[in-house]
């Protein structure tokens, strides 16, 4: 994880999110959350997590150095957050960190202090993917017409000037919207450095739900094995959808081809990114796509597609990857790596380099210039209201 914030400002901090990194469907949003909490606290600030509890959880434990408190399932940690908070028992926090993952939790109508939503993509397509459709016509009006106007006058980050774009396209001042981009992780020091798998392989890493359309890399496998006979495609994670991608493997007839590993730890993780020769990311949406600077560390190229949101900027297209527009186009971008060594050698070099410019440390640093902007412009108001 990345360094603390130096001599600076230390602000207490709340931070409401739906999930930790430890819940059955935590992802990359939460790992980049708890990066920033922990350089925090580092740093020398006070900060306190709530989200949602799961089977197993503890209701409230300390983890580097990060408080968590855990109440509620999917919906009614919202209520839970209010609660705990108007009662007192999230603690008295200098700045409240908002985490959107498209449900708003609203903290601004209910916190007294200055609030920053943090954003990582606009959900706006996701929606029915996920719930039938009053259900999400109800869910983009929360986070489209609700969620800007409780939010009006505070601070907004996000990860990526794509989603600061499409935050601006929902009415969020552009001036009031910072973009602090994830860190990325060093490859662990004791992993051995060894030769690219023998056979061609694909790797797609991430959430096995709906939208990260996994069924995209497993048809594109199948269509490729004539050009590549050998071809193998490595999918790390786990969730809700993951019986349905193993049957779409079974018609597809990759049942010797597809290896489902599950969740990993980080080092199997790192293995399988630098055992591959190509990364897919075949997701409707990313806010970043963290997994394609940990590749970019192995030299691993990524192919994912342009209407993603923020793989724009973590892919590099044509310098750390290719980005296309349709399925056709994913496909044949996948064999063009799969089949031309020297383009595959040039766009890993390419994204190495990209992926190296990206620090924790950075991260951290520029989120804390963030809170301590709010807590200062919080503090000037709270003055000017009480001369008036």
């Amino acid at each position: 994880m990345g360094a603390g914030v130096g001599d600076r400002p230390r602000p207490r901090v709340l931070v409401l999110n739906w999930r930790d990194t430890r819940h059955p469907e935590g992802g990359g949003s939460e790992v980049y959350v708890e990066n920033i909490a922990a350089g925090l606290v580092r740093g020398g600030s006070a900060v306190t997590m709530f989200c949602a509890r799961y089977p197993g959880s503890m209701a409230r434990e300390v983890v580097d150095g990060v408080t968590v408190v855990r109440r509620g399932g999917r919906f009614s940690l919202y209520l839970w957050a209010y609660l705990l908070y108007v009662t007192g028992r999230l603690g008295r926090p200098d700045v409240v960190v908002e985490v959107q993952n498209g449900m708003p939790f609203l903290a601004s109508l209910y916190c007294r202090r200055p609030v920053v939503v943090l954003v990582h993509h606009v959900h706006r397509k996701q929606w029915r993917v996920v719930l039938p459709r009053p259900l999400a016509d109800l869910g983009w009006w929360l986070e489209s017409r609700v969620a800007p106007w409780a939010a009006r006058g505070h601070s907004y980050v996000t990860v990526s000037d794509a989603t600061r774009r499409e935050l601006a396209g929902l009415g969020v001042d552009p001036a009031r919207i910072q973009v602090v981009h994830n860190g990325t992780s060093p490859v662990p020091p004791d992993l051995p450095v060894k030769a690219r798998a023998a056979q061609p392989t694909v790797a797609v890493v991430g959430r096995l739900v709906p939208h990260k359309r996994v069924e995209l890399a497993l048809d594109a496998v199948a269509r490729l094995l004539p050009d590549v006979p050998e071809l193998r495609l490595d999918v790390v994670g786990h969730g809700w959808w993951q019986h349905r991608l193993e049957e779409h493997a079974r018609r597809a007839g990759l049942v010797d081809r597809a290896r489902f590993l599950g969740y990993v730890d980080e080092r199997t993780k790192h293995e399988v990114l630098g055992a591959a020769w190509v990364l897919a990311v075949p997701s409707l949406k990313e806010g970043w796509g963290r997994v394609v600077a940990e590749a970019g560390t192995h030299g691993t190229p990524s192919v994912g597609f342009r209407e993603a949101g923020g793989l724009a900027e973590s892919v590099h297209d044509g310098v750390g990857g290719l980005l296309v527009d349709d399925f056709a186009g994913f496909t044949d971008a996948l064999r063009r790596l799969l089949c031309d060594e020297d383009l595959r050698d040039a766009l890993g070099a390419g994204a190495r380099a990209h992926a190296l410019t990206f620090t924790w440390e950075g991260s951290v640093a520029a989120f804390a210039d963030v809170l301590v902007g709010a807590v200062g412009a919080g503090r000037e108001e709270r003055v000017s209201a009480r001369r008036r």
